[in-house]
């Protein structure tokens, strides 16, 4: 995983921030290959709650990360009961990383 230990309690804060305690947070894509360079940081957030407002929620998250995360390019994807599941919501369940 490319991500420090500061980073990641910076990212689990937000989360927690915007949806709570029971959220979950994984890191997918290239950031989890260590051989890997560069590339911006894939999450996946889970909310065990319905979220209203999905879209600019993840919006929002994604702008406070990255001006917490020195200006790295962040990418949301918010799962939740009341959203329709995609398959890239299968992989990143698969191939991420919790946080």
């Amino acid at each position: 995983m490319r991500l420090d230990a500061r980073q990641r309690q910076i990212i689990r804060d937000e989360v927690e921030r915007d949806f709570g305690a029971g959220a979950a947070v994984r890191l997918f894509g290239s950031r989890v290959d260590d051989g890997a360079r560069g590339g911006d940081i894939d999450l996946l957030v889970e909310s065990p709650e319905p979220v209203d407002g999905a879209p600019w929620r993840a919006a929002q998250l994604e702008a406070r990360l990255m001006r917490r995360l020195d200006g790295r390019r962040i990418d949301v994807l918010l799962a939740a009961p009341n959203l329709r599941e995609q398959p890239i919501h299968r992989v990143a369940r698969l191939e991420g990383l919790p946080l």
